[in-house]
């Protein structure tokens, strides 16, 4: 039987999220619900990111029965994971900011300034590279809706940036969040998320399967033939 360990940024007790964390709750029980769909028969257990940093978790070393799925950036240097260098270049957003601007004459975020509103899906699988519905943030905080349409020539060169960008840093399979604003039609890229961060709760109610299944699915090496937005169909309908 293999274990599923979900590290998450939110103070956990008994393996229970504290109720201050509806959001992280959301999070990782979608995330969850995916692995059980697929290997029913593993063993998950939810820690906190709090409890990595003050060493008081007993770490064991990843293998093919043991996998980390951090939902948090905030992770110590010394944690090793295989996303560990994916998830360290992440953090560096300096770095990626200049790397666009360097590359693509894109804009970019600056301090609190021009922050991202919008986010790409990526999903990167051992086989092929999906992007998903664009998503957008709502009006109150932790509110967000897919799909969020765009023109084809944004998505287009979303895509582009999005796929020189997982080159840069050596991505591996995983769901990944391209933020970025536009202002007038222009690109303003913000940073990339390697793993589906808060905004990916919004795929839970509008796309099978939703972005943290799709997570697992990366992880664990599944293959991912489609992904369907019942929503969309429906308004087809």
């Amino acid at each position: 039987m293999s274990k599923v360990i979900i590290i998450v940024n939110a103070q956990v007790e008994g393996g229970k999220i504290s109720p201050n964390a509806p959001v992280a709750e959301r999070m990782a029980r979608a995330l969850a619900r995916g692995v059980t769909k697929s290997n029913p028969h593993s063993e998950i257990e939810i820690v906190s990111g709090a409890d990595l940093w003050s060493k008081s978790l007993q770490l064991l070393s990843p293998s093919s029965n043991l996998v980390y799925c951090p939902l948090t950036i905030k992770l110590p240097d010394w944690f090793v994971f295989p996303a560990q260098k994916i998830y360290f270049a992440c953090r560096e957003l300096e770095k990626r900011r200049q790397w666009v601007e360097k590359n693509f004459g894109y804009h970019t975020s600056q301090d609190n300034q021009y922050l991202g509103d919008l986010w790409l899906p990526i999903i990167l699988t051992h086989e092929q590279l999906i992007y998903g519905s664009v998503i957008s943030e709502g009006m109150i905080p932790n509110d967000y809706q897919q799909p969020c349409h765009l023109s084809p020539d944004i998505f287009r060169k979303l895509c582009h940036l999005a796929e020189n960008l997982l080159d840069s840093i050596e991505a591996i399979p995983s769901v990944y969040l391209l933020q970025f604003r536009l202002l007038e039609q222009q690109i303003i890229f913000d940073r990339l998320w390697p793993f589906p961060a808060t905004p990916a709760i919004a795929s839970i109610s509008t796309q099978e399967p939703d972005l943290f299944t799709c997570h697992w699915y990366c992880l664990s090496h599944q293959p991912l033939s489609e992904i369907i937005y019942p929503s969309m169909v429906m308004k087809q309908k």
